[in-house]
């Protein structure tokens, strides 16, 4: 696309809203102007007289972080009733998966693989937000992520550009709805444009270093998939790129967001990103940071104050145009115009009854369901019988804490308002069950092992050991990363204790992140991971064990054996000597002082096999279901068509299940290397036992296009393989040929 096409486009007749917008910026002052691009805090419930003054000047533009109605109806109508103009402000607020209720952290929801669930949360987030007076959210963020190591990956939709488009979608659709000037709307942010989660070493805010070609083909798509969905403002990355701070990097905010993609609306930096420039190394000072974050395409500065006390001389000494400060200002006040505010900015407080009420509860319920990943279930040990047994041990500081089920990024949820595992469990269990309770561990990270011996006690007592581990909240999440990815403190070392009593051993894990579980796989006898599942996860997982419903969450994201894999992620390439059961050496099995060869010649590991503990899109449930009877409508078909695949799924266990099927591509020879495999396709379906569906995909050719050696996204004629099944390892396949 030529850079300057979305420049070439015939103007249209000016809009109402365009009209007002050129009107009111021709009345701003450069200070007006220059406060609509700058974004502070709020006073935590407060109004200073500093805030008050300078609201009432014009100088700010939008608050962050303010959560208090009353307190934002105050600050607007400061804004619009004693300011010169009577601009109204942008309120905004990380609402990344939920408000008052607290759906499953993000990563979860992309274990749904369900869609419409995603949009459903973000929905009801908005509805309870909005209510609050905010009306800006900074989310989603999808950046794809393949380092688990990494704190934010719990924040993220994970590692796969296709299921992160449609999930991405999903969320802006859901907290944006058919019209930014509905009440219940508030404007999404596509973050952290671009790259973020290729951090070298997994350490947060560190540099990425991601060639173009990988770039556009991997970490690019969800984002222009966020601007295809109207998605309203963007935010840059903390991280450099390819040693350009995004905060600064004209190819990524104009040439791509701006020229190629067409974007239209505010792009925010993130807090405090344009004087870190600064710490950067690629600004001399403050002021010259601001210079290069203007330029680039940072719109709005978040928290920080380099654009409030040096555009206006940048612009005076002619670095910065006063037609370029104009359009960014034009951008900011479309927003505040399509958002409503100037026709009604105020929040009534008695709108708040949707907060937390039953509908909010059962959706956040259903998500947390369709979250849970069911990862083993030696003989069948789950679900658990009501009626077959007497005593239950239950077991860990995550099984009754309402704080850490919540997960990261849930500022505005209470504890006191979570239904927790242990609470659910006795609700459910009435007087048919002993429950005993043992914490046995201070929190997650605890060391000590006082807590062991009641623990020990209980199991031995019980007819299954329930033990409710993983993370705190606080491990994982922006600048929460973690070199090991084992379970933290004594964890493992619980779990030995508790196998030698010979008891049954359900594992419960809530984490915010993959977690490696090699040590401690053979010694449970079921594990369902829950990641942090918000408010109502005590009666979701209590749900799920009972058998009330059948696991049916999938993996948005790889697990490892070991952190030593990382990155480990199923699109991987082939390389010139792809590994092999058949070539595999393991490092036991060398002879001491064997020749110096190349032992099996391949890329792997000798001290851990280099296939993943579980593959993406895993997912255990209850019944079984049997894939059968690939066809396609069609053996060769011409760049610019459509072949239609099918297969039929039956579910041949013995209850209700969800399945998710999923059909994978390979592109067997390009002009670049591609993947070993490509999620193409996706659907959620239900059966039940002893019935079957044929299940319709329709793949594009523009499905199968790639960025080739010119940076030209094209598909390319060549013979095709496809995979249909309940992960990324199916087994049932077909090929067809594309030709030009």
């Amino acid at each position: 696309m030529p850079a300057n096409l979305c420049q070439q486009r015939p103007v249209a007749d000016i809009s109402d809203t365009a009209s007002k917008v050129v009107t009111l910026l021709s009345k701003m002052t450069i200070e007006e102007k220059v406060g609509q691009m700058s974004q502070l805090p709020g006073d935590g419930g407060n109004v200073s007289n500093r805030l008050r003054k300078t609201i009432e000047n014009g100088h700010v533009g939008s608050i962050l972080n303010e959560v208090n109605l009353d307190t934002i109806n105050e600050l607007q109508q400061i804004a619009i009733q004693d300011s010169r103009l009577g601009i109204p402000l942008l309120i905004g607020r990380d609402v990344i998966h939920g408000f008052s209720t607290i759906f499953p952290i993000p990563l979860g929801q992309a274990a749904t693989w369900s869609p419409d669930t995603v949009e459903q949360c973000a929905n009801l987030a908005a509805i309870e937000a909005s209510e609050n007076g905010i009306n800006w959210t900074f989310a989603p963020m999808i950046d794809i992520s393949r380092d688990p190591r990494w704190g934010r990956i719990a924040e993220s939709l994970g590692e796969d550009p296709f299921l992160c488009k449609s999930l991405a979608t999903s969320m802006v659709r859901g907290f944006q709805g058919d019209e930014l000037s509905m009440p219940n709307s508030i404007a999404a942010c596509a973050k952290h444009f671009a790259g973020y989660g290729a951090s070298e070493g997994g350490r947060d805010y560190n540099t990425t270093n991601i060639p173009e070609h990988e770039l556009r083909n991997v970490y690019l798509p969800p984002f222009k998939a966020a601007v295809e969905s109207g998605v309203a403002t963007f935010m840059a990355s903390f991280s450099d790129l390819n040693g350009v701070p995004a905060t600064a990097n004209n190819w990524l905010l104009t040439d791509v967001l701006r020229n190629e993609w067409c974007f239209t609306g505010p792009v925010v930096s993130d807090w405090e990103a344009v004087p870190q420039l600064v710490t950067h190394g690629i600004s001399v000072d403050r002021c010259d940071a601001a210079l290069q974050a203007c330029t680039a395409g940072i719109d709005i500065e978040m928290a920080s104050d380099c654009y409030f006390n040096h555009l206006i001389q940048l612009i005076n000494d002619k670095f910065i145009s006063i037609s370029e400060v104009d359009r960014i200002v034009s951008r900011i006040l479309t927003l505040k115009f399509n958002l409503g505010l100037f026709s009604n900015a105020f929040t009534p407080s008695t709108q708040k009854a949707n907060v937390l009420n039953k509908t909010h509860l059962k959706v956040a319920k259903e998500a947390a369901i369709k979250s849970c990943v069911l990862l083993k279930n030696n003989e069948q040990i789950l679900p658990i019988s009501k009626g077959k047994i007497n005593t239950l041990s239950v077991i860990g500081p995550l099984a009754n804490d309402g704080y850490e089920q919540m997960g990261t990024w849930a500022f505005d949820g209470k504890a006191s308002q979570s239904q927790t595992c242990l609470q659910a469990i006795k609700d459910y269990a009435g007087n048919a069950i002993n429950i005993n309770y043992a914490v046995a561990m201070e929190n997650s990270r605890s060391n000590h092992q006082q807590g062991f011996g009641q623990a020990i006690e209980s199991a031995k007592n019980a007819d299954i050991a329930l033990m409710i581990l993983g993370e705190e909240a606080i491990l994982s999440g922006e600048a929460h990363c973690r070199a090991n990815i084992d379970l933290p403190g004594a964890q493992e070392q619980l779990i030995e204790a508790i196998h030698k009593t010979g008891t049954p051993i359900v594992l419960v894990i809530m984490a915010g992140r993959p977690i490696t579980l090699e040590k401690v796989i053979a010694k449970v006898d079921a594990i369902l991971f829950a990641w942090h599942p918000g408010t109502m996860g005590g009666p979701a997982i209590t749900d799920l064990l009972f058998g009330l419903v059948s696991p049916s969450g999938k993996l948005p994201v790889t697990f490892p054996r070991t952190v030593g894999q990382v990155p480990l992620y199923y699109a991987q390439k082939n390389s010139g000597r792809p590994p092999s059961q058949e070539t595999f050496v393991d490092m036991d099995s060398i002879e001491v002082r064997a020749p110096q060869t190349s032992l099996g010649m391949t890329g792997t590991y000798l001290d851990t096999h280099f296939t993943p503990l579980f593959p993406f899109g895993y997912g255990l449930s209850y019944s079984q279901f049997s894939y059968t009877d690939i066809k396609l409508n069609k053996e060769v078909i011409a760049i610019g068509n459509a072949i239609e695949i099918s297969v039929t799924v039956s579910n041949i266990g013995r209850y209700n299940a969800d399945e998710v099927v999923q059909l994978y591509t390979r592109d067997l020879v390009a002009s670049v290397t591609r993947p070993v495999r490509e999620l193409k396709g996706y659907q959620r379906i239900s059966l039940a036992p002893g019935k079957s569906q044929v299940v319709m995909f329709e793949l594009h050719t523009d499905e199968l296009a790639f960025h080739n050696r010119k940076m030209e996204c094209k598909a390319e004629a060549g013979l095709f393989h496809v995979w249909i099944g309940g992960d990324s390892s199916a087994t049932l396949t077909a090929e067809f040929r594309v030709i030009n």
